[in-house]
């Protein structure tokens, strides 16, 4: 996966009642359906009494795993709505599950469609919403005489240094936005007249808080 795009933060949960159902949603940030798997479990394991737990996750840059499950709730009225909101909030590799203790009075389809997609909504709040960014990894072998110069740049082009190694050369270690690393090498190369040629290395994600 190497798509930039928005996922959760953190793992949270929240919880509403509505004519006296409890429904308590739970959701995280994920990386296999294995992941997944156990996130649904623990909740499961930790809610033993309750009358329902409805699980969907979305896996992959392009959603090509998705999961939706109504747990027991009538057709349509569960799991396709929460996981048509983590869709609409373009969320990916999360994980949800709503647990309910039902209250003894029915909602219908329209108000369980409604709570449950509510359900989502209010947990994705409480986990917050991070653009994972990919960055690439650049080495950066020079002269002492190019060090100021250099990382006067990576500053002006707000470029974090990762990492510094004196030995007989200066190798300065650089985090650059995948997209770009191409473009920042030839910069270099022509900021020190080719006296610096960086090393592409890997690719490492990058979480950004987004503000609520």
């Amino acid at each position: 996966m190497t798509a930039d795009y928005h996922t959760l933060t953190r793992a949270a949960e929240a919880e509403q009642v509505i004519k006296k159902s409890r429904f308590i949603c739970a959701v995280a940030p994920i990386k296999s359906e294995k992941d997944a798997q156990a996130f649904i479990a623990a909740v499961a394991k930790a809610h033993p009494k309750a009358n329902h737990h409805v699980p969907v996750y979305l896996l992959g840059d392009d959603d090509h795993i998705q999961r939706a499950n109504d747990a027991g709730e009538p057709a349509g009225t569960a799991g396709v709505p929460m996981l048509r909101t983590l869709q609409e909030m373009g969320l990916h590799d999360v994980v949800a599950v709503t647990t309910r203790y039902f209250g003894g009075i029915k909602l219908g389809a329209g108000g369980l469609i409604r709570a449950y997609a509510g359900s989502v909504t209010a947990a994705v709040k409480q986990a917050g919403i991070s653009r994972r960014q990919m960055m690439r990894a650049l080495t950066l072998s020079m002269p002492y005489a190019q060090l100021d110069r250099v990382t006067h740049w990576l500053g002006e082009q707000s470029l974090t240094i990762t990492a510094t190694d004196y030995q007989e050369q200066v190798t300065v270690s650089v985090a650059v936005p995948a997209a770009q690393a191409e473009l920042v090498s030839r910069d270099l190369v022509d900021l020190t007249a080719g006296q610096v040629v960086p090393q592409l290395g890997a690719l490492s994600p990058l979480l950004i808080p987004q503000p609520q």
